[in-house]
């Protein structure tokens, strides 16, 4: 059995039926400053994801430095990274998070062999 998931007191219905400056008035400082600042863009954002994901269309955004709300949870976004669009599915748990925090801008790098002339060693080589 999956464990119900409560913020700050509240189930996650009880969250998305609540309006997004509602909401705000719970979250952490620095995410109730934000969205209480840019109260119409994150209306508006969360306004245009429901109406495309109801029309089965992919929601696209550069706007990484959105706050997720409640409303959004359930929905699969495709956030930016520099390079590409990474799909995200926001989960409960990312609430009050920015939604760049989960499309990562840099990869891991994977070394391989060092090449010729890399090393003094390698200097040493025959080279064919």
């Amino acid at each position: 059995m999956a464990k119900e998931f409560i913020y700050k007191g509240k189930t996650l219905d009880e969250l998305k039926s609540m309006d997004v400056r509602e909401f705000a008035k719970i979250s952490p400082s620095r995410t109730r400053r934000k969205i209480m600042r840019q109260y119409d863009k994150v209306e508006k954002f969360v306004k245009r994801c429901l109406e495309k994901a109801a029309r089965g269309k992919k929601i696209r955004t550069h706007s990484r430095s959105m706050i997720v709300v409640p409303q959004m949870v359930g929905l699969t976004l495709y956030i930016h990274n520099g390079k590409e669009f990474l799909p995200v599915l926001i989960l409960p748990e990312m609430v009050c998070h920015y939604l760049g925090e989960f499309s990562l801008t840099r990869r891991k790098v994977q070394h391989s062999a060092p090449g010729i002339g890399a090393t003094r060693s390698s200097a040493a080589l025959s080279v064919k």
